[in-house]
């Protein structure tokens, strides 16, 4: 990828990824709160619509798991960087692997929190 041989190429891919990251912990918070706000309107009755409760969740739902899937690409997309660098690229003893853990661990939990809401919501 570069003949560069700086390790300043790798940085700045896992801060490529750490951002993708940050986008998908922003998704998931605003899908959470669109969800939780459909909920909301519909236990203080404030000018419910019917069927609004079912947007909110649906597009609720649709951001955590688009945020997950970022997570996943963002991943994908640094391991393919991360194979085109050369030894010298990479510090001696430096864990390539701790941000790309971190973005799959955040993609699972959205995953866990999508099944916690469909139960919650089909009870």
């Amino acid at each position: 990828m570069s003949a560069l041989n700086d390790p300043r190429v790798l940085f700045a891919a896992e801060r490529t990824l750490m951002a993708w990251n940050r986008t998908a912990i922003a998704l998931i918070t605003l899908g959470f709160v669109i969800e939780r706000f459909g909920l909301f309107v519909k236990i203080t009755h404030v000018n419910a619509i019917a069927g609004q409760r079912h947007l909110s969740f649906w597009i609720g739902l649709t951001l955590i798991g688009f945020a997950a899937l970022t997570n996943l690409l963002s991943i994908y997309q640094f391991w393919r960087v991360r194979r085109e660098l050369s030894i010298e690229e990479i510090p001696g003893g430096y864990s390539v692997w701790m941000a790309a853990t971190l973005n799959l661990a955040i993609s699972i939990l959205a995953v866990i929190l999508i099944y916690y809401l469909v139960r919650g919501f089909n009870s």
